[in-house]
């Protein structure tokens, strides 16, 4: 099986050049997926994983657009549309300077799985620009995402594909977006989730991801027979999902300690309390400040600045039981890794996107912590943007209370999928080979039903 990895991946890597995200991403889930291929051979046969790699369509498209002073732009969007074997394509937009084909790719990829896992109809796609709202004016944001929906609007639709947030896109960009769509196409549909409440977003949906984080490593740590009360937990990031992974983290009784953005990062050794996530919260999501102010605010807190130069992220290096990266791709390297093992974190839970290389995923593994891969760890989101659309569809809106039940459920069931499959193929307590194994599963499985297409 080695070589036909080899084999696969050096063909992966010459039909992608350039794109390290996406062959990562490849990789680890490639390596998951020796004993099923083993088991089922019929996948080889219609070459089902050679298929996924692939996406079955790529859209790429000049987004010009005009700033306050008339100065013109040109941005370049892309939707990559992965799989719709289970359901319509589902995934966030991503407008960040970093956005390209390849990591949108990676992110695509992922999806698919991760999709797959909610136990929800829905398809793996990702898209974006590589345009930055960071200091545009709403003037400027509003022009950009229209110019954006303008060509975005021929290739989704509600039962085609159902776009999201990511990052750089919150309930503005969303907002902005779907005003376009709904004039372009005059109807009004669920073809964009993460809307605000008033028009058809779903209670809990800013709050999913960080929620659902929280709630996967609650169900890996029963395994062990403990909770989260009491732990002291790092966390990267300081957006979205960053604030909600310590709001549920507070709310189960334990202690996060850390949060991070571009700049650096603040440890706060008597934890963050709501008081404390409370300022955040509007440092970031009204004033759009830098993470740096909480230390000049709360004296309790060390501030730490960025240093591209070191060969790790000294905020892994602080004494803890658990870990939730929650900022971006590949945060946590091997001496990362190392570092967060030696000073006694036994449980990561992603909320990110593969924040971790693959050096530092063995490590974990290798030391037999409690591991939660971001495809499932961070699924809540995706689940309740899938619950979103389920209520846009009945045009109802359901409770706080009933929208976290299913969350929960959902993050509980993914949980017990992946330890169950990853039990079943002979690597019990490896929850990454779990996840990659069921969401195939369920993937190669439609696609075989379906036929050659």
């Amino acid at each position: 099986m080695k070589d036909d990895i080899s084999a696969l991946m050096a063909d992966v890597k010459a039909k992608n050049p350039a794109e390290p995200e996406f062959h990562q991403a490849v990789h680890e889930v490639v390596e998951s997926l020796s004993p099923v291929l083993d088991r089922h051979p019929e996948y080889r046969k219609a070459k089902i994983l050679e298929r996924i790699i692939e996406p079955e369509r790529v859209i790429m498209f000049r987004v010009p657009w005009q700033d306050d002073q008339g100065n013109m732009h040109v941005n370049r969007g892309f939707r990559v549309e992965m799989s719709s074997a289970i359901g319509p394509y589902k995934g966030g937009l991503r407008f960040h300077p970093s956005v390209n084909l390849g990591i949108l790719k990676f992110l695509a990829f992922e999806q698919v799985f991760k999709n797959s896992l909610t136990t929800l109809p829905l398809g793996g796609g990702k898209g974006g620009a590589d345009f930055d709202p960071k200091g545009k004016s709403d003037a400027e944001v509003m022009r950009f995402c229209q110019a954006f929906m303008c060509e975005l609007f021929r290739h989704i639709g509600p039962d085609t594909d159902v776009p999201a947030g990511d990052i750089g896109v919150g309930h503005r960009e969303i907002g902005f977006m779907f005003g376009m769509y709904k004039k372009l196409r005059n109807e009004f549909t669920g073809v964009l989730t993460g809307k605000r409440l008033t028009w058809g977003g779903s209670l809990l949906r800013p709050e999913a991801t960080g929620y659902g984080t929280v709630y996967f490593a609650a169900e890996m740590l029963k395994t062990r027979h403990e909770e989260l009360t009491g732990k002291t937990c790092l966390v990267s990031g300081s957006g979205n999902v960053a604030q909600y992974t310590i709001e549920k983290l507070i709310d189960l009784g334990a202690r996060p300690v850390t949060l991070s953005d571009s700049t650096g990062y603040i440890y706060d050794e008597a934890g963050i309390t709501d008081e404390k996530l409370a300022f955040v919260m509007n440092l970031k999501n009204v004033r759009r400040c830098r993470i740096a102010e909480y230390a000049d605010k709360f004296k309790s807190a060390i501030y730490t600045p960025a240093n591209s130069k070191l060969d790790h992220n000294p905020l892994w290096n602080h004494k803890a039981q658990c870990a939730f990266p929650c900022a971006t791709q590949n945060e946590i390297n091997a001496k990362d890794a190392d570092n967060l093992l030696k000073n006694g974190v036994y449980v990561v839970s992603e909320g990110a996107n593969m924040p971790t290389t693959i050096n530092g995923v063995h490590r974990f593994l290798d030391a037999k912590i409690l591991y939660g891969p971001g495809k499932a760890a961070n699924a809540g989101g995706v689940a309740t943007s899938g619950l979103e659309m389920s209520q846009n569809s009945v045009r109802l809106s359901w409770t706080r209370d009933e929208v976290d039940t299913r969350l929960h459920h959902i993050m509980s069931v993914i949980h017990k999928i992946c330890s169950e499959t990853a039990e079943q193929y002979g690597t019990p307590g490896n929850y990454i080979n779990g996840a990659n194994t069921a969401g195939f599963l369920k993937v190669a499985n439609a696609m075989m039903d379906q036929g050659l297409v």
